[in-house]
C-alpha cells in the first residue's frame, strides 16, 4: 500500500520513524500503553489480517471494544489500513446497535484476543494488540478506497443518519486542532469522553497523533482522585465537556497540576457560572469550542492566546461559518439566524438519511443551531432550532433562562424546555437539580423571584421541577427529548 494515499497512515509512519519509542496512548488507570513504533506494528498486523479475510479497501469494520486503549488503537489501525471504522457504543442495548448496523452495514468486526485492559506479563508497559477479524454474515457496504470513520447520529429512536468522514477530512480537522490549541510533541492530554463519538476520536486520538504527543484515555470520568491522576500523568490539557467542568468547579484543588495549560470544553454550551467558578478557582483557562459529527468535530474555538469571550463558541477554526436568515440572506453582526457551515472537514452529503435540503448546492450545511456572529466574528449560540419555545408567537431561547438559573446559589444543573399549552401553544418549564443540602421550597422561591426580576413575563417558567439528576447522553449533554416526554406524561 502507498501510505501517501492515506494521511493518517503517513502520520504514523513518520512518528514511528522519528520518535518510535515515545508513548502515544496510555491507559489512565494502569501502566498499559502503546508507543508510536508499537502502533505501526499493529497497523501492519491489522492490515494483513483484513487482507487475509478478503476485505477490500473501504470495507466498513465495526469496533465495539470495552477497553478504551484497545478501542483507540483498533480504530486508528483500521483507518490507517484504508478501511472504514464503525465505532459502536459497547454498552448500548442490542436494539440501538441493530439500528446503527442497519445503516452502517459493516463487513466485519474487530475482536480482542487478550483480556480487556490486560497488561503484559512483565507487569505493565507496552501493551500488545493481536486483534482478530471476524467477518460478518451480512450484506456489507464498501466505501471507495480511502480510510475513514462511519458514524450515526440521532439514533435513539427511528432511523439514524449515516455520516462518512474520510481520511482527508479527519486529517484536516485534527491538524486544525493541533494548530488552534498549539499542541506539540511535549503535550500530554487526558480524555475520558466516549470513543464512539467524534470529539474523542478526532480531537483526542487523531489530534494527539498529528502532534506526535501523548494521550491518556480513560473508561469514564470520575471525580474521585481526578486531580491526582492529572498530576501523576503530568497532563498539560484536558478534553472535557460542560458536565465534567461543572463537577470539577465545585471542589477545585488547592493547586492545579503545574503544567496544565488549558481545559477544552465541547459538545454543549458551557454555563457562564461554571466557567467563572472553574477559572477563578483554578486559574486555568477554559477553551470553549463548537463542533458536530458532520464537520468531523471542531468548527469554531476560542483562541488560546487571543481574546476569549465567555459564552462564545469562538472563531471559525476548521470550517467557514455563516449565519443565514429567512429568504437565503446572510445575517448582520448580532442578528440571530441559522448557523450554516462548510469546509474541508465538513460532509457534502449524508451517507444515508439526513434532512432533505440540509446541505445546499454550494456545500453550506444547516447545523440546526441558532446563533449570531458578533462584529469581531465570534460565534454565539442561542440554542437548537427545535428547542426554541413558541409561546403565543413569542420566541423564547432556553439558554437565556438557563444562564439565570445556573448563576443562583444552590443550583447544580438546569434545563428549560417547552411544554404543550392549549391556549398559547407552548410554555417554558424549568428542570433544576439542586445541590444536596438545598431546601426544595427555598430554591423554588428564589428561582421564581429572580426570574420575575430579570425576565419579561412571557419568558418566566410556568413551573419549576426539582429533580435529583438530569437525563444525560453519552457525552454528558442533557436530553431535552426525555424531559419533554416527562412533562407530557404528567399532562
Amino acid at each position: 500500500m502507498d501510505a501517501n494515499h492515506n494521511v493518517i497512515r503517513a502520520w504514523i509512519d513518520e512518528a514511528a520513524a522519528c520518535y518510535g519509542d515515545d508513548v502515544y496512548l496510555a491507559d489512565a488507570r494502569s501502566s498499559a500503553s502503546i508507543t508510536y513504533a508499537g502502533l505501526l506494528d499493529v497497523v501492519r498486523d491489522t492490515e494483513r489480517r483484513l487482507d487475509d479475510a478478503g476485505l477490500p479497501h473501504g470495507a466498513r469494520i465495526q469496533v465495539r471494544l470495552a477497553d478504551p486503549l484497545d478501542y483507540a488503537v483498533a480504530m486508528v489501525s483500521i483507518i490507517a489500513a484504508r478501511r472504514v471504522a464503525v465505532p459502536l457504543d459497547p454498552g448500548a442495548p442490542d436494539a440501538n446497535i441493530a439500528r446503527v448496523l442497519s445503516v452502517a452495514r459493516p463487513a466485519a468486526t474487530i475482536t480482542s484476543r487478550h483480556p480487556i485492559g490486560a497488561e503484559t506479563a512483565a507487569g505493565g508497559g507496552e501493551a500488545t494488540y493481536p486483534f482478530g477479524v471476524s467477518v460478518l454474515d451480512s450484506d456489507p457496504l464498501t466505501t471507495g478506497t480511502d480510510g475513514g470513520i462511519f458514524l450515526c447520529t440521532s439514533g435513539t429512536t427511528g432511523t439514524p443518519k449515516g455520516i462518512l468522514l474520510r481520511d482527508e477530512q479527519l486529517a484536516h480537522v485534527a491538524s486544525s486542532v493541533v494548530d488552534w490549541h498549539k499542541l506539540t510533541k511535549d503535550d500530554r492530554g487526558y480524555c475520558s469522553l466516549p470513543l464512539f463519538h467524534v470529539n474523542a476520536e478526532v480531537v483526542g486520538v487523531l489530534g494527539t497523533l498529528r502532534a506526535g504527543a501523548y494521550l491518556a484515555v480513560d473508561r469514564k470520568f470520575s471525580r474521585r482522585g481526578f486531580w491526582d491522576r492529572m498530576t501523576e500523568r503530568e497532563i498539560t490539557w484536558i478534553n472535557a465537556v460542560p458536565a465534567i467542568i461543572s463537577i470539577l468547579a465545585m471542589d477545585p484543588p488547592a493547586e492545579p497540576p503545574a503544567g496544565l495549560r488549558f481545559v477544552r470544553s465541547a459538545s454543549a454550551p458551557l454555563p457562564l457560572a461554571a466557567l467563572a467558578r472553574f477559572e477563578n478557582g483554578l486559574g486555568v483557562p477554559i477553551i470553549e469550542t463548537y463542533g458536530m459529527t458532520e464537520a468531523a468535530s471542531m468548527i469554531t474555538a476560542n483562541p488560546l492566546d487571543g481574546p476569549r469571550k465567555p459564552g462564545s463558541a469562538g472563531l471559525p477554526a476548521a470550517s467557514q461559518v455563516r449565519i443565514s436568515v429567512p429568504g437565503g440572506g446572510t445575517a448582520d453582526a448580532g442578528e440571530i439566524g441559522r448557523v450554516t457551515i462548510r469546509g474541508a472537514g465538513t460532509i457534502t452529503a449524508y451517507a444515508s438519511g439526513g434532512r432533505p435540503g440540509a446541505i445546499d448546492a454550494d456545500g453550506w450545511l444547516d447545523t440546526g443551531d441558532l446563533g449570531y456572529l458578533d462584529d469581531e466574528g465570534y460565534l454565539f449560540l442561542v440554542g437548537r432550532s427545535d428547542d426554541v419555545i413558541n409561546r403565543g408567537g413569542e420566541k423564547i431561547y432556553p439558554r437565556e433562562i438557563e444562564e439565570i438559573l445556573l448563576a443562583q446559589p444552590g443550583v447544580r444543573s438546569a434545563a428549560v424546555i417547552g411544554a404543550v399549552d392549549e391556549v398559547l401553544g407552548e410554555r417554558p418549564v424549568a428542570y433544576v437539580v439542586p445541590h444536596g443540602d438545598t431546601v426544595a421550597a427555598e430554591i423554588e422561591t428564589l428561582l421564581r423571584e429572580v426570574c420575575a426580576e430579570r425576565l419579561p413575563r412571557h419568558k418566566q417558567p410556568s413551573e419549576f421541577c426539582l429533580v435529583e439528576e438530569m437525563p444525560l447522553g453519552p457525552t454528558g449533554k442533557i436530553s431535552r427529548r426525555l424531559l419533554k416526554e416527562a412533562v407530557a406524561a404528567r399532562l
